[in-house]
């Protein structure tokens, strides 16, 4: 006997609107802190800022009503509180360093944010299934190749603090390696949903673990030996170890195969010690990593040491907001914000901030669960990995806990590139929830011209697009 339910989801709108209310109040809160440590006064633009805030997250928030009503309510909160947490403290370095007018970043990071929100609201609005995006797969992998290979241009490409990673328009810089992570994370999903049942077959065993046929992984080993090369040769390690790590935990999502794990880490270890043995800059990270505090590493660079110095001195509940010393570690509101966070909020407040990172990856391997096609599994679970990864990196880094690779903190570092990226993944995490959460009679059909599958020969299943 079969029973029907009549049971319909909250949409949980209104939670995510009292959460937003919450997180735009705690960071007016830090803002108002920082103006009396800092300044003795209120800030006279404590208005004008709080506004912006609100005003852009509850846009954000009324576009959730409108094209992703059954969206997770927790996303759009966490990222609102966690880009606005990062304003502040930028805010507070800028006060630190007198940076005022042109030389201010926390007012570019004001525009950095809105520009962000607003794109990202466009892609809910113009991507109404996320589906469709696997009938771009080898468009996507192309895109994010040469989105790789840019920096490498002559008169485009910059080297900015040794990497070269950059590319410069007039005025404005870009890090289009922040927009290739997204893209190739989407082909990585698609090529992998489509050949998952190829690559779980064994081919050939070598050293005891069975491989899949050359015909089946060779493509996609391909392009992602290609991007490790690219990042490699460019001296972005932290990159190259955010797409190794991504591509391993995404094999291992859609194979479910354990032996890749196994198979990456020996990999890893491998490329750790020819790149070693290779480069120069990956010897200078390992120095500063096992002794920063010998008169050879001083000698080169005293940042890591200045940042453990900080996080030292705010111990366990910090020095509060805008009573510390954080502008005495270089790139302290970008590479380094986290020791910045540590030193004035201690130990508590750097925790607090790591859940919020926590809860943020949580949602995401959540929606990647409850997601009723392959495909929208795949995007939403590399997307959270690439983002737990990035943070561990950032903060494994920052605490010797692994050697320092550069890489930024999402949404509180400094910088459009980031900003741009991480939106635009809160954004497709918020529309393949919306799909994982809506009840299957209120779905959006999808034509058969916009998938990319055809029957079962390309991949689809019950449940999936054909």
């Amino acid at each position: 006997m079969t029973t029907v339910s009549n049971f319909v989801p909250r949409t949980r709108r209104n939670v995510e609107l009292a959460l937003l209310l919450l997180a735009v109040g705690i960071v007016m809160l830090a803002y108002v802190n920082v103006g009396f440590a800092v300044q003795g006064q209120l800030p006279i633009d404590l208005i004008t800022q709080g506004a912006w805030l609100l005003g852009f997250a509850v846009a954000f928030h009324l576009v959730l009503r409108w094209r992703a009503s059954y969206a997770d309510p927790l996303l759009l909160p966490i990222a609102t509180l966690l880009n606005g947490l990062g304003i502040v403290m930028i805010h507070r370095l800028d006060l630190a360093n007198d940076r005022i007018g042109s030389t201010a970043m926390a007012p570019r990071q004001i525009m950095w944010s809105a520009l962000a929100m607003i794109i990202a609201a466009g892609v809910l609005v113009v991507l109404r299934d996320h589906r469709r995006l696997r009938r771009y797969m080898f468009t996507l992998m192309v895109a994010g190749l040469v989105l790789l290979l840019l920096p490498m241009l002559p008169g485009l490409g910059q080297t900015i603090n040794g990497a070269r990673i950059w590319i410069a328009i007039g005025p404005f810089s870009f890090q289009p390696g922040e927009v290739a992570k997204i893209i190739l994370t989407i082909f990585f999903a698609a090529y992998l949903v489509q050949t998952r049942d190829a690559l779980s077959l064994s081919g050939r065993r070598v050293l005891g673990f069975p491989l899949p046929r050359g015909r089946d992984f060779g493509p996609i080993l391909m392009v992602w030996v290609v991007s490790l090369l690219v990042l490699v040769f460019q001296s972005d390690l932290g990159s190259s170890l955010l797409y190794f790590g991504l591509f391993v935990a995404m094999l291992y999502v859609a194979t479910e195969r354990i032996s890749w794990i196994t198979i990456g880490l020996l990999m890893f270890c491998g490329g750790a010690f020819v790149a070693y043995l290779l480069f120069g800059h990956v010897q200078q990270r390992v120095l500063f990593w096992l002794d920063p505090w010998s008169a050879e590493a001083l000698a080169q660079s005293d940042q890591l040491v200045r940042g453990l110095m900080g996080m030292a001195a705010g111990g366990l509940l910090g020095t509060g907001l805008g009573r510390g010393h954080p502008q005495l570690t270089y790139f302290a509101e970008s590479d380094f914000i986290i020791p910045s966070f540590g030193e004035e909020l201690g130990l508590v407040g750097l925790f607090a901030i790591l859940m919020l990172y926590v809860l943020l990856v949580e949602r995401g391997l959540r929606t990647a669960l409850g997601t009723r096609d392959g495909f929208g599994k795949l995007i939403a679970a590399g997307l959270s990995f690439s983002v737990a990864l990035q943070i561990f990196v950032v903060v494994g880094g920052v605490t010797r806990v692994i050697p320092l690779t550069g890489l930024t903190s999402p949404f509180l570092s400094a910088g459009g590139s980031s900003l741009l990226a991480n939106w635009t993944i809160i954004a497709l995490l918020l529309r393949i929830s919306d799909h994982a959460r809506r009840p299957v009679e209120d779905e959006v059909v999808v034509p058969l011209s916009e998938t990319v599958g055809r029957g079962r020969r390309n991949g689809g299943g019950k449940g999936e697009p054909r």
